[in-house]
């Protein structure tokens, strides 16, 4: 197994207990992929694990991979290479700036290349200005959405929860989702999973998932809870947050997993689960991108928006 640093594996599942999940009669648990690693958490070291491992069969000393100025998955990249002695760049969509994700990541060795929203969209023509003819270099693609990383999620299935009737993740690409769904598929699970797009016409990834794997059955895409869209939150889904952490312990984030839990818990409250379902949703890490609603986070609780602060430090 391709492990170049202290990973915290499997990860463990723990119960959730509040009123709602009693009144409607459903068993709530997590499966805490965050406690993974600080910064290589969640399913950000699922879809790199099998990239990295790639790019050391071949030889590579140098990889390279796509993200915003709040990127989970540069962050985690940048972190992975550094523990694994490779040389990282990244080309950030958008203007040149700082923050405490770029900031970091400048500080375990990454290269920073910025360029505006309009050319990022052509990734070749990125990779071309910035690497031309540089043979040396591995790609990973923008969130690590390639065929090793549905190879790494595929893994979290195998860790001890196949005995659920429902689970739930969020989607922004949709590898962590077809990973999933494959390992259902391949061993025939009476499960089904829920899939919670992030970004506003969401509907796109289950095409992007089928790309993966075929799509049969037991998947449901539940598209109405981006919240304005991809990286888009409004006080609601803030408070929220706020309210999970208070009342379990667990960060959310705006982003991603904040959004598939608040649809998690209206579905609940609509009575969408049968009566006595055992449902289980990911917890794909993320949460330095609270970071980038720190200042209305100290509107709505100040004592929040520290503890924040500290358990970043």
């Amino acid at each position: 197994m391709f492990v170049p640093m202290q990973l915290h594996l499997p990860s463990p599942i723990e119960q959730l207990e509040e009123p709602l999940y009693e009144k409607m009669g459903v068993q709530i648990f997590v499966k805490r992929e965050d406690l993974i690693h600080p910064l290589i958490s969640g399913n950000k070291w699922r879809k790199l694990k099998y990239s990295l491992q790639k790019a050391a069969e071949e030889g590579k000393q140098h990889v390279v991979t796509f993200g915003g100025a709040y990127s989970n998955h540069v962050l985690a990249t940048a972190v992975a290479a550094q523990a694994l002695g490779l040389q990282a760049s990244a080309i950030i969509r958008g203007e040149d700036q700082h923050n405490e994700v770029l900031n970091y990541c400048k500080s375990v060795g990454m290269k920073l290349h910025f360029v505006d929203r309009l050319s990022y969209t052509d990734k070749n023509e990125c990779l071309e200005r910035f690497f031309k003819d540089n043979t040396e270099i591995f790609v990973i693609p923008e969130g690590g959405a390639s065929s090793e990383g549905v190879q790494g999620c595929e893994e979290i299935m195998a860790e001890n929860i196949e005995s659920f009737d429902h689970i739930f993740c969020a989607a922004g690409t949709g590898t962590t989702a077809a990973g999933l769904y494959s390992y259902i598929q391949k061993n025939n699970l009476n499960t089904t999973l829920h899939v919670v797009p992030v970004l506003k016409n969401g509907d796109f990834i289950q095409n992007e998932i089928a790309n993966h794997i075929s799509i049969k059955e037991r998947f449901t895409l539940h598209t109405g809870y981006h919240f304005g869209g991809y990286a888009k939150s409004t006080t609601e889904l803030l408070r929220f947050i706020i309210g999970f952490y208070h009342s379990h312990q667990i960060l959310l984030d705006q982003v991603y997993t904040g959004k598939m839990v608040f649809g998690l818990h209206d579905l609940i409250a609509k009575r969408y689960f049968a009566p006595s379902s055992r449902i289980l949703w990911l917890h794909t890490g993320g949460l330095t991108g609270l970071h980038g609603v720190k200042k209305e986070l100290v509107e709505i609780d100040v004592t929040f928006a520290e503890l924040l602060d500290k358990s970043f430090n």
